[in-house]
């Protein structure tokens, strides 16, 4: 019975060493960019003092939605479609998108950012998603720049991944039967050979993050194949919404009856008390239905909260509502994979931890590659 699970262990740590050597570098990639990402905004910031609160005094008073749109749209007058704008809470310029901008054309995903003043009374900055460090970063570790497709086959890869980081808890596993097995398991040896030293780095090291590599490794999976994550949740019993169908208003309103960003925030505050607000969806200037993001008490993402309030753009009242706290089962689990993901379901802690995980698949790598070409040497050297 024990040289079948010698021979088990054997294969196993065959698999871990395959899928080392074959993905290992693919973690790493995965690894170093989400240890980026994880502060993305602030790094972004950093790389352009234009949008720094320090760096522009002038319209530094609280934000005026109102004026914001009306900046953008003064701007930018062929782009008359919908507008988003971020709600940060914090100083300095307000982030706003627009989305399918034709300047940009046979792109799946590539919005026009602009940053405002404080204010909203100025554009700051102009750029194109994808197209600036930190969104090819973002493109990078989310898609690997192979759009949908890329998604597709780095969700399904996920799986490997999994595999890989089981399998290398699997190879240390300590034999029950042996006697100090799991003191030996867990100790670092001062002084010990080269080979020794690596072996014992390579394996604490993978213990050290090995429980936050796998909720990365999940939540990654469930991020690129939402279908997919969707239907398994349903299947065990943990069903999900789906959002309200709302009626886009698509009659000609002119411009004058479009009600003010102010209004409809009016209206969404009032149907969800005591809620922060995340962003918000302007309607196209021909008028349509405000969609305000809203984070409520308990959800766990700041940045993408899961309630909303759409509102109609012509009379100001609320057309639907969609309360994080009455999700059903699989809903609730989805609200919390994004903020695991990037560690912002922490806070500041949580953000620093999952930058520091995505360091450890580069130690793994490379003490496991050192390991591995020290060993072929010796077999070669015996030969």
């Amino acid at each position: 019975m024990r040289q079948k699970g010698d021979r088990l262990r054997h294969w196993v740590r065959r698999l871990h060493l395959w899928l080392g050597l074959g993905l290992g570098g693919l973690l790493v990639l995965l690894g170093l960019t989400g240890s980026i990402l994880a502060f993305y905004p602030e790094l972004d910031a950093l790389l352009h003092p234009e949008i720094r609160p320090e760096t522009h005094v002038e319209g530094s008073g609280p934000p005026d939605w109102d004026r914001a749109l009306a900046t953008v749209r003064a701007a930018y007058p062929e782009k008359g479609g919908p507008w988003r704008f971020e709600v940060t809470d914090q100083p300095g310029a307000i982030p706003a998108r627009y989305y399918d901008p034709p300047e940009r054309p046979g792109y799946a995903f590539r919005p026009m950012m602009v940053w405002l003043s404080p204010d909203g009374g100025a554009v700051l900055r102009r750029d194109y998603w994808g197209e600036y460090g930190m969104t090819f970063i973002y493109d990078l570790h989310y898609r690997l720049l192979l759009g949908e497709t890329g998604g597709k086959v780095l969700g399904w890869l996920g799986f490997a991944l999994l595999a890989l980081l089981l399998s290398g808890l699997w190879a240390w596993w300590p034999r029950i039967w042996s006697r100090g097995s799991w003191t030996k398991a867990l100790r670092f040896k001062p002084g010990a050979p080269p080979q020794r030293a690596l072996r014992d780095l390579h394996m604490l090291t993978g213990l050290s993050g090995l429980g936050f590599l796998l909720i990365l490794t999940v939540t990654g999976i469930m991020l690129e194949l939402p279908d997919e994550s969707d239907a398994a949740l349903g299947a065990i019993g943990l069903p999900v919404d789906h959002s309200p169908h709302v009626h886009e208003q698509v009659a000609q309103t002119s411009i004058s009856r479009v009600i003010p960003p102010s209004k409809a925030i009016e209206t969404a505050m009032a149907r969800l008390p005591g809620a922060r607000l995340a962003w918000i969806e302007t309607p196209p200037a021909s008028g349509g239905t405000y969609r305000l993001r809203m984070q409520v008490p308990g959800d766990p993402s700041f940045r993408f909260p899961h309630s909303f309030v759409w509102v109609d753009g012509a009379t100001g009242e609320a057309l639907a509502v969609q309360d994080a706290r009455k999700a059903a089962s699989g809903s609730t689990v989805n609200n919390w994979v994004h903020p695991l993901h990037e560690g912002s379901a922490g806070g500041l802690v949580g953000r620093i931890l999952a930058t520091l995980t995505g360091l450890v698949p580069l130690v793994l790598f490379v003490t496991g590659w050192m390991r591995w070409r020290a060993r072929r040497r010796r077999d070669s050297a015996m030969r």
